[in-house]
């Protein structure tokens, strides 16, 4: 899941809520969606394989 920050970057966020804390965990901020999107991909197949 990718959300808009305020200042402009791009925040990738897990599908699951964290067990834990009831929240998604943060994935990583990226600059532009292109990268957020590629580095969810890169999370998928991992995930995988």
């Amino acid at each position: 899941m990718i959300r808009k920050l305020k200042s402009g970057e791009y925040r990738l966020y897990s599908r699951k809520k964290d067990a834990k804390t009831g929240k998604h965990r943060n994935l990583g901020t990226f600059g532009s969606r292109e990268k957020a999107e590629a580095h969810e991909r890169a999370v998928q197949y991992f995930k995988r394989h």
